[in-house]
């Protein structure tokens, strides 16, 4: 009797043995979500620069943003002139921004040159990006430099 009476109240509660887990454990979705979030913060900051530089230090603010995405020429201490993170040789640096302002809705390029390359190659530089019809050049630098003011 006692056996009928423990059925029943399993039966009435809805409880079986081999009755599968209705439940979904979010625990290992948790770590994985975690895992990623660490890593995406971690590599965020290292896809901002494609070529290494020692950027000059300067004392002024930042440039405000633009909403299109900046055009980046860059200077490494080597001397090769990389346009968007791609090595451009020095006879073909005007047509290929002559085609890229073509394209674009502002003429702003940004210059990035390393500290230690000469000031002549940055001239150089700067030279080809007028004739191509750049007039809106920004040298980018680290900010925390001596100030000239004093």
């Amino acid at each position: 009797m006692a056996d009928v009476v423990k059925r029943i109240r399993r039966k009435g509660r809805g409880h079986r043995r081999n009755a599968p887990m209705s439940e979904i454990n979010v625990t290992p979705f948790v770590d994985v979500m975690l895992v990623l979030l660490v890593i995406f913060m971690v590599a965020a900051p290292l896809m901002t620069a494609g070529v290494p530089l020692n950027l000059p230090r300067t004392a002024a603010t930042a440039v405000p943003s633009d909403p299109e995405e900046p055009l980046v020429i860059s200077i490494p201490a080597e001397g090769q002139v990389t346009l968007m993170s791609e090595p451009v040789a020095d006879d073909e640096v005007v047509n290929r921004l002559r085609a890229v302002l073509a394209e674009r809705q502002t003429d702003r390029i940004f210059l990035r040159a390393d500290g230690g390359i000469p000031y002549a190659r940055v001239v150089q530089v700067m030279g080809a990006l007028n004739a191509a019809g750049f007039t809106n050049i920004v040298l980018v630098t680290d900010t925390g430099g001596p100030r000239m003011d004093g």
